[in-house]
């Protein structure tokens, strides 16, 4: 079982990932992230990014809000919370849904 806590810290690192990202020179702390993702996933735990994937009303993983003209086509757009997995007997089982926000074309 996860715990609460583990939860709150997989989400920070996912927080402070997408911050990087937009900034120049932080290379060695993104390595820092990597070490740190990597040591959550020894333990079973995984961190998904689910930016840019096709979205329909069926996806389980997934609590969207749909914006735009269109509600064809969906894509998700922003990803406000990953989608976290723990490892267990093999089989990933999803302990946190992904927020999302979601675009149609």
């Amino acid at each position: 079982m996860v715990a609460p806590q583990q939860l709150q810290i997989l989400n920070q690192l996912f927080d402070m990932e997408k911050k990087m990202e937009k900034l120049e020179g932080s290379r060695s702390l993104a390595r820092n992230m990597r070490r740190i993702k990597g040591l959550y996933e020894e333990m079973g735990l995984t961190i998904h990014n689910p930016l840019n994937e096709t979205y329909s009303e069926t996806r389980t993983d997934c609590e969207a809000t749909i914006t735009g003209i269109s509600a064809e086509n969906l894509v998700i757009k922003e990803v406000i919370k990953p989608i976290i997995t723990e490892n267990i007997d093999g089989l990933p089982h999803i302990v946190q849904k992904a927020v999302v926000i979601v675009e149609g074309s």
